[in-house]
């Protein structure tokens, strides 16, 4: 799959000159990341997967709310948030409204993968339209084809619409601006604008993909502007104003055992065991205390405060904030037990559980990332090297009328010494290309 010297200084000269992404730096490779067609098959299957998860984690909050599930389940997913912002996710017209776009983190494990979470409101997608645009054009079958961002990106506004961006996102921006030039450079009809969230007014009809974080609302002083104009119907946004649906929770609540049957009947047994297979066991670090005879599952302890004593072998853990943070994005506010010392993570585990009520954080099994070459420029010795890393894959699903369909895969490769697999300036940034190995 390597590309030869002329097609990788071709995709070099077609990196746009505003960037694409705002004061972030990152390695471009000659290759694109290989990815067998058994693997790109399961890739494509998890996407369905996941969209009726997440119908099913919208179907149990609603269900929560009405008394017909247990209500300490809308409590978890409700915590810190403000009492307005609550009761406007849960207007009936919404009801049955979902992210339009699911991207979830995939690490590459020595087995197989395991899902770190998904993001509903994800940074990337420009890049992965540009990556799969450019190095198809010099002969690579990536994932999702020439222009599947771009198109899967049109689906959510079809006929044009505004790209309401906020200063907390706006490394995204260059990306974003791409986007809109590029639909507006192939549908002159219509036309796609990005705009600032701070300042924004909507336009009846005009329809709006939200690029800010729920957390943000009070730095954006006309928001209430545009979710009068959702609730009265003058215009659709996605992702839709719904915090709930944006926890990580929901892995916690996935694997516990009074919800077991609800998971099984809605997801189908199918499904059910699949998503076992890729969900990382997760707890909420809930400070409640247990029944003397009671134990966390599969902790075998009977307090938290327990797991601050846990060896360092003991500790493949994560602490991670819930959601509704600035700490909930990126890998911001993550630790890892295996890589503190025993009195910090029990001071992080204190922490947790004082701030429960407000700030829901979760705990999570570590899997590690298998290890991988692969070749990157270098641009400070004007040469092409080889990093041994570690891979988080992004598949981008865009749903399409209830179809969920595979658009493109995001391979960031970080050098192997790092725990945390999130973009970085020495990451390599690269398009997934479907391979048969020899």
């Amino acid at each position: 799959m390597h590309a030869n010297t002329d097609q990788f200084a071709s995709i070099r000269a077609a990196f746009p000159k505003e960037g694409l992404f705002a004061e972030k730096d990152f390695h471009l490779s000659p290759d694109p990341f290989p990815i067998d067609a058994a693997f790109a098959k399961e890739i494509e299957q998890l996407g369905h997967r996941l969209f009726v998860f997440q119908r099913a984690c919208n179907e149990l909050y609603q269900r929560s709310v009405k008394g017909k599930q247990p209500a300490w389940i809308a409590a978890y997913l409700d915590a810190g948030k403000p009492a307005e912002l609550i009761e406007f996710s849960r207007q009936k017209q919404f009801r049955d409204d979902l992210p339009l776009v699911i991207r979830p983190d995939l690490i590459l494990t020595e087995t197989g993968y395991t899902i770190a979470e998904i993001d509903s409101v994800p940074g990337g997608i420009g890049l992965t339209a540009w990556l799969n645009q450019t190095y198809a054009a010099v002969g690579h079958e990536v994932l999702g084809g020439a222009e599947g961002m771009l198109d899967g990106f049109r689906s959510m506004l079809p006929e044009g619409g505004d790209i309401v961006i906020s200063e907390e996102s706006s490394t995204y921006r260059p990306e974003m601006n791409w986007v809109a030039a590029q639909l507006n450079q192939k549908h002159p009809e219509f036309e796609w604008r990005v705009v600032d969230a701070e300042t924004y007014e909507p336009t009846a009809g005009r329809n709006v993909y939200r690029f800010f974080e729920m957390f943000d609302l009070p730095n954006l002083p006309r928001v209430s502007g545009l979710m009068n104009a959702a609730k009265d119907g003058a215009v659709r946004i996605t992702p839709p104003f719904k915090p709930y649906l944006e926890e990580k929770m929901w892995f916690a609540l996935f694997w516990m055992r009074p919800l077991r049957e609800f998971w099984r009947r809605e997801l189908g047994e199918k499904y059910f065991l699949k998503l076992q297979e890729a969900i990382p066991y997760t707890w909420p670090l809930d400070p409640t205390p247990l029944p003397q005879h009671a134990v966390i599952p599969r902790l075998e302890i009977s307090d938290w405060r327990e797991a601050g004593k846990l060896s360092q072998k003991e500790r493949d853990l994560l602490i991670k904030v819930s959601g509704f943070s600035p700490l909930g994005w990126g890998s911001r506010g993550v630790v890892v037990g295996s890589d503190v010392p025993q009195a910090e993570w029990e001071r992080e585990i204190e922490q947790a559980l004082a701030t429960f009520a407000t700030l829901p954080r979760i705990m999570q099994r570590f899997h590690k990332a298998r290890l991988i070459d692969h070749r990157y420029w270098d641009n400070a010795t004007e040469g092409i090297k080889t990093m041994h890393g570690r891979v988080r894959l992004c598949p981008y699903f865009f749903v399409e009328n209830v179809k969920v369909t595979l658009r493109g895969a995001l391979a960031t490769i970080v050098p192997a010494d790092k725990k945390l697999l999130h973009g970085m300036r020495d990451a390599i940034l690269a398009p997934s290309a479907v391979y048969e190995p020899a």
